[in-house]
């Protein structure tokens, strides 16, 4: 499996996890495939640690869309938000301009028909926040 299949499947189980609150008997681990192949230690990575890390980063957000709460973006648009602020910030281990454009790669096949430069907007600007 490639990294941009693999970011795929981390947009669909943290889009499942959207509308379906582990409440309800279901933990992490239902939102993600049986057969993750080679990427299933960095699928796991970026999964669980963009829900733990959700509340921070959703504050990044709202810091970056002046005004804008992340509930009001579409729901793939701000789990790709998510997926790749978690992924630049946190994880570290992707080169920059990789995380960027796998981010603006999957808004055009998953998200909104603006999404693709409203999501390069937000991670240009927090990534030359980050880096100042």
């Amino acid at each position: 499996m490639q990294r941009r299949q693999a970011r795929e499947e981390i947009l669909k189980a943290l889009y499942r996890k959207e509308f379906i609150k582990s409440e309800e008997g279901r933990g992490p681990d239902d939102f993600l495939g049986e057969d993750l192949g080679d990427q299933e230690g960095f699928i796991e990575d970026i999964f669980y640690g963009t829900l733990e890390s959700r509340e921070d980063i959703d504050e990044l957000i709202t810091e970056f869309t002046r005004g804008w709460k992340v509930e009001r973006l579409a729901v793939l648009d701000r789990n790709i938000l998510r997926m790749a602020i978690y992924e630049l910030i946190y994880y570290g281990e992707t080169p920059v301009e990789v995380v960027i454009n796998e981010a603006i790669e999957l808004s055009k096949d998953f998200g909104t028909e603006n999404a693709p430069k409203f999501i390069n907007g937000i991670l240009d600007k927090l990534w030359k926040k980050q880096k100042s």
